[in-house]
């Protein structure tokens, strides 16, 4: 790394949940599609999620806001 003049690295510590977007999306699920939801099977979690997933998928400004609270995107 030292020797390269032409990358950057940054050494994160081994979790942070503030830096990686996915944490947003995983949190943006709990609170809506599965607040208060009991799952009879693992199957019914399954297509829970593919749903919620589906949903936010076609909502951009869910995943740019979840982009936006890490930082890392201006």
């Amino acid at each position: 790394i030292e020797v390269t003049d032409w990358l950057t690295v940054y050494h994160l510590p081994a979790y942070t949940p503030d830096l990686n977007p996915v944490e947003g999306i995983w949190s943006a699920l709990r609170r809506t599609a599965h607040a208060n939801t009991v799952f009879a099977t693992p199957e019914d979690l399954v297509r829970s999620l593919r749903t919620g997933l589906k949903k936010i998928q076609y909502r951009s400004h869910i995943v740019d806001g979840c982009l936006a609270a890490t930082g890392l995107r201006p």
